[in-house]
């Protein structure tokens, strides 16, 4: 293990490798094999593997876990973060840093908290969370504060991160504040040029937007020359791009292409996409023609690119967690096989010794017997019930295929046969009806658990509906194990929450909808409330889809209740039993 260690330090990663193989055949205990999983998901991290980091990191922590060695989980769970968050992949990064928050909130690890907090901050940003993400920053400052070593170019980092939000939001003005509040601090320009230059060049651009024209060109080049230095190529092709605007601007379209040129060459050499794109737009505005064209060509094909390789690499996570979640379930089953031995093994050495307390055990066995009848009576009922729930969720399944396979299928061609004959007013209501069909059969699929988890598809149904002025928030969707929940009552949760997401954004022009997941005693809740446009729900009638889930939940034994006030939004409670 010393040795991989001592290849990692000298970056030689395919030795680092090699040797953490070797360790992982001869490692048996649990915290060896714990780093042996820690090094190789820093190795695949460093290979540009993400997927491949994520499900060690994942491993080392369940190890972690297993020991109770929460320390060692939290700094898992934040690299599992990091990665996720790296990925863009917000809200399961989100609960991976609020998890590893938990595992480390007594510790001294400053640091490590100190980052957390601050990319907590950058994703409330992205959420367009002004408040929430300054609460954060300044969570950030305060873990420096208590740290003994003074990383003072972290603090530099907080400000400058304070003033992008508020760059975010427009409010130059106290954004610059904060630029300045950096840029005020001792010998900054010699102890931390770096953060000099970020702070330097955001400030240049708030009071460029604030109309404040005066050493902006001098500011920016100076920027550039530090960056030059420091060879810092990606933080210059966002400098040159800066320069680009600025020239664009005054209509100086020579060293406007220029300067947009610099910073493609710069964003494709350090693959900084962002300012990669922002230069291929740049030079298709600048340029006429073929060449304007050829800019533009390059720029979407790239964004589509991008677009398509975040789309892979979210499938590829998904099916990561579902492998890893698979393992695990494996190795709980072997796990109980085991305590099943070792139970009988000590059953047959106990009954040796209380052979005297058969008779009392006869009576109460005849006591607990009649209890168990009642007991099993009841339980075999409600299986039956779920089983007819099952039954009922097949037969949408085989109709909605019907519906989709052959029946839009006719409709289809015989949309096509009217369209031959000329009759275009028949055949544009006949595709309205085709389409209507299609929805019909959207509508009565079933959804199933076998490959993707609960929880990843309540999160991937979050992640497809979630929009910068429609955000939803999910609370304790990963405080239960979901495993041990019948598929009928998740499936009936899933399309709950699917039905009231659809309802907030079609119906109740809602532009926050809270999601909140619990088990309790023997019942499994879904909280849903929004702060929509409301209803009356004395007067208005429940549409077929509410309906629908009216009858979904009644055939589940559970209950459902809405409650809503004209601008007040609205709240969905559903209780469903979970075993008897």
């Amino acid at each position: 293990m010393e040795k991989a260690l001592s290849f990692f330090r000298e970056k030689q990663l395919d030795s680092f490798k090699k040797y953490t193989d070797l360790s992982s055949n001869y490692s048996k205990q649990p915290k060896s094999l714990e780093k042996v999983h820690f090094f190789l998901a820093t190795y695949y991290k460093y290979s540009k593997k993400p997927d491949s980091a994520y499900y060690h990191y994942h491993q080392s922590k369940n190890i972690s876990l297993q020991l109770g060695d929460s320390i060692t989980t939290g700094k898992r769970l934040y690299n599992i973060a990091l990665l996720l968050l790296n990925e863009n992949n917000i809200l399961a990064s989100e609960i991976a840093y609020i998890s590893a928050l938990k595992n480390l909130e007594k510790t001294n690890f400053h640091t490590i908290k100190y980052y957390i907090y601050n990319n907590l901050g950058l994703i409330a940003k992205e959420r367009e969370e002004l408040q929430e993400a300054l609460k954060y920053f300044d969570l950030s400052l305060q873990e420096l504060k208590k740290d003994s070593i003074k990383n003072y170019n972290l603090r530099l980092n907080t400000f400058n991160n304070k003033g992008l939000l508020y760059q975010h939001f427009n409010q130059h003005q106290k954004a610059i504040t904060y630029f300045m509040q950096g840029l005020n601090k001792d010998s900054i320009e010699q102890k931390y040029p770096t953060q000099y230059a970020l702070l330097l060049e955001n400030l240049t651009y708030s009071n460029y937007s604030l109309g404040n024209k005066e050493k902006v060109l001098e500011q920016y080049n100076e920027v550039l020359s530090i960056r030059k230095k420091l060879h810092n190529y990606s933080g210059m092709s966002t400098t040159h791009i800066n320069l680009s605007n600025y020239f664009k601007d005054l209509n100086l379209t020579k060293k406007a292409l220029f300067h947009s040129n610099e910073a493609l060459k710069y964003a494709k050499q350090t693959h900084n996409n962002k300012r990669w794109l922002e230069a291929l737009k740049n030079l298709a505005n600048l340029t006429k023609g073929e060449e304007s064209k050829q800019y533009l060509f390059e720029y979407i094909t790239l964004n589509d690119s991008l677009f398509q390789n975040e789309r892979r690499l979210k499938n590829q996570f998904a099916k990561i967690r579902y492998e890893t979640d698979k393992k695990e379930k494996e190795n709980v089953v072997l796990k109980t096989e085991n305590q099943q031995k070792q139970a009988e093994i000590t059953y047959q050495k106990q009954q040796k010794t209380i052979g005297w307390l058969v008779a009392l055990s006869g009576l109460l066995f005849s006591g607990f017997s009649v209890l168990f009848y009642f007991q099993r009576k009841r339980k075999i009922l409600y299986q039956a019930q779920l089983q007819k729930v099952e039954a009922r969720e097949h037969e949408r399944q085989q109709i909605a295929k019907s519906l989709h396979d052959e029946v839009a299928g006719d409709l289809r061609l015989l949309h096509q046969k009217l369209e031959k004959s000329n009759l275009l007013e028949e055949a544009v209501k006949l595709n309205s009806v085709k389409e209507n069909v299609r929805n019909l059969s959207h509508q009565l699929s079933s959804i199933s658990f076998d490959k993707v988890s609960f929880k990843d598809q309540i999160i991937n149904l979050v992640s497809d509906y979630f929009e910068l002025d429609f955000k939803i928030k999910v609370y304790g969707i990963q405080d239960y194990d979901w495993t041990t929940i019948d598929n009928s009552i998740k499936r009936l949760l899933y399309l709950s929450t699917r039905e009231s997401i659809q309802n907030c954004k079609k119906y109740a022009k809602a532009s926050t909808i809270t999601i909140y997941f619990s088990v309790h005693k023997k019942y499994v809740h879904l909280n849903i409330t929004d702060n929509g446009v409301g209803f009356n729900t004395e007067v208005s009638k429940k549409g077929i889809g509410l309906q629908n889930l009216q009858e979904r939940v009644e055939e589940l034994n559970g209950t459902l209740t809405i409650t809503s006030e004209i601008g007040k939004g609205t709240q969905t409670h559903i209780q469903i039993p979970f075993h008897v």
